[in-house]
């Protein structure tokens, strides 16, 4: 007889958090918006993932950065706000994609938030932290997708050849191509356009 094991789904994280981001909420969340692909991956909320999964964002923190305690969390945040990895682009390519770090930043952020190691409060301050920076940076969300890309482009050629490589660029490009299209309803580049974060905030 076959047996069947039933897996409860998880919450949504919707109905966790129910209230809508604000337009500046919204626009700050989706720095991070390159970032995260994967088909889980919540776009439109400070919860990074669609449905609640603590563990998995803490478990991706101790993986890939290697962030077990909210001190070396504030500590990665402070490190990527002040320097991060442009400063080695800047020796190879001659700019300082400014993108790369903000995107990671923003998703560090929302994973601490979602494991426990920032509290709603501290995380919306945070991500408000990084924003005179991107906003001085930058005029469109086109030029923060090129800026992310040619981080992401210097930051996958010192993984060639090891165990930690990233996918292909086909992949990423494609993925902010989705991003930037006008007709992507889904996007939340489109709910909140760049010059969104200058004006007065208001709810969506």
């Amino acid at each position: 007889m076959a047996i069947w094991i039933w897996k409860r789904r998880r919450r949504k994280a919707a109905r966790k958090y129910p209230v809508p981001l604000t337009m500046h909420q919204l626009w700050m969340v989706s720095l991070s918006a390159p970032v995260n692909r994967d088909r889980d991956a919540s776009r439109t909320t400070l919860y990074p993932f669609t449905r609640i999964d603590d563990d998995k964002a803490g478990r991706w923190l101790a993986d890939q950065w290697e962030i077990t305690s909210r001190d070396e969390l504030v500590g990665r945040l402070d490190g990527l706000a002040r320097t991060g990895y442009r400063a080695g682009a800047r020796r190879r390519l001659g700019v300082e994609p400014l993108a790369w770090d903000a995107g990671l930043y923003v998703d560090i952020t929302r994973r601490g938030f979602a494991c426990g190691m920032l509290g709603e409060a501290d995380a919306w301050t945070a991500l408000k932290n990084i924003v005179p920076a991107v906003v001085r940076s930058y005029a469109s969300w086109n030029e923060y997708a090129e800026h992310y890309l040619l981080g992401r482009m210097v930051w996958r050629d010192n993984l060639v050849g090891t165990p930690d490589a990233p996918a292909p660029q086909a992949v990423s490009d494609a993925h902010l191509k989705s991003l930037l299209d006008p007709a992507n309803r889904a996007s939340p580049w489109n709910m909140a356009p760049w010059h969104a974060i200058s004006h007065p905030d208001r709810t969506r």
